[in-house]
């Protein structure tokens, strides 16, 4: 997902440039996997996990399909946290490109205010699809980029040191807002907030302040999306997600705003070095939060241990991508995750939109026996991929002809 960008007379040395930079393949490619990875969920891993309880590999692949109940951080839990560092990593490049066109301030920040608008109202009719009236919910991915990117699009205009310092207050003011917030006491109804009652994830201690659904940002969800029409008053999420996660989800996005500035400030040259640095120094400070109960690292709050804990593993990503297609040149490879990475939004849409139709339409013209040939344990496998190859057949398709959905 590209970036908007900002005033030229404002604008950092890092950002400004007479000429716009040339597309960087390592991020499309990036942005491809992450995309990948979301499509793949088709594939239904764990559901064949869960009919082979005894196989270590399709218990393996099942633990990375799918979220972690809590604390800690399978592959799939990587995936917002990468998307969102991503739109951070495109600011810089967006920056540029505008200001090679001559675009002004006024222009340019209407325009982020215009795409932010439209990733919130896109992610709230998303999550409506199933619904019988609107769902209004701001956690999902696009909504928690959408409220944070007009902050994102302002802070480019800093130089470095003020983004570093706007990071730590984001980070350090949020993590005090939930250390204030009292934790809930003994004898506190967990299921009355839709926690099960042999829920094994709680914590003791000052890292009780954030569990599930008794927490600051629960309590601000129970008062806040009560003022949105429902079918029924909101009590808390199932799956634990809040609408204040926003907040440090902009910090991976600020993260991912300095890998930007690196790139294309070193370009040609990769700053590999400081990626690595970055990379490592994040997920050591996150897990140092971990273990001394300081801030557990849990994505579904995403608490700002889980923030420096994944923004370092989607730098090390990024390091690595890059110095094998920028630095060692192998960049075939990677042709089928540029397709899908070039068309983010498409793809995001494509996977949300036209999987029933698409698994239906297989049913009724090959009938079920096909996806049965290796037995019904692996129907679901032999389908998904059917539907995933069918969405790649559609990107390409729109890659060959030009087609690329931008907001």
């Amino acid at each position: 997902m590209q970036s908007a960008a900002q005033s030229p007379t404002t604008a950092p040395e890092p950002v400004r440039g007479p000429l716009p930079a040339p597309r960087n393949a390592a991020l499309d490619a990036y942005r491809g996997l992450v995309m990948l990875l979301m499509m793949a969920e088709v594939l239904q891993l764990a559901r064949i996990g869960r009919a082979l309880p005894d196989s270590a590999l399709w218990g393996f692949l099942a633990y990375h399909q799918s979220h972690v109940d809590w604390a800690g951080c399978s592959l799939h839990d990587l995936i917002q946290p990468s998307f969102s560092f991503l739109v951070g990593v495109a600011v810089p490049y967006s920056v540029a490109s505008r200001l090679a066109r001559g675009a002004s301030f006024g222009k340019m920040f209407g325009h982020a205010l215009w795409r932010a608008l439209v990733l919130v109202a896109l992610g709230i009719f998303l999550r409506s699809t199933h619904s019988p009236r609107t769902n209004f919910t701001f956690e999902d991915t696009l909504t928690q980029i959408g409220l944070g990117y007009p902050f994102l699009f302002l802070l480019a205009f800093c130089r470095p040191r003020r983004q570093w310092l706007a990071l730590g207050l984001i980070l350090a003011g949020y993590w005090l807002a939930w250390a204030l917030y009292p934790a809930a006491q003994p004898g506190f109804d967990y299921q009355a907030v839709g926690v099960p009652a042999d829920w094994p994830h709680h914590y003791s201690g000052f890292a009780a302040h954030w569990n599930k659904n008794s927490n600051l940002g629960a309590a601000f969800d129970q008062w806040f999306l009560n003022l949105f029409p429902r079918t029924k008053p909101f009590i808390a999420n199932s799956g634990g997600y809040l609408t204040l996660s926003f907040i440090p989800t902009l910090g991976t996005m600020i993260l991912g705003l300095a890998a930007g500035r690196w790139l294309r400030a070193a370009a040609p040259r990769l700053p590999l070095k400081r990626l690595l640095v970055a990379g490592v120094a994040g997920v050591a400070a996150g897990l140092l939060l971990d273990v001394t109960g300081i801030c557990p690292v849990v994505k579904r709050i995403w608490t700002p241990g889980w923030t420096l804990y994944s923004g370092g593993i989607c730098f090390l990503f990024l390091a690595a991508l890059s110095w094998l297609m920028d630095g060692m040149g192998y960049k075939k490879w990677a042709f089928p995750l540029v397709v899908i990475g070039m068309n983010s939004i498409a793809a995001y849409l494509i996977a949300h939109l036209f999987q029933d139709f698409i698994a239906s339409s297989f049913r009724i013209h090959l009938g079920r026996e096909v996806f049965q040939v290796f037995g019904p344990v692996f129907e679901p496998l032999l389908l998904g991929a059917a539907v995933l190859f069918t969405y790649w057949l559609i990107l390409l398709w729109m890659y060959r002809r030009k087609l690329f959905l931008r907001i």
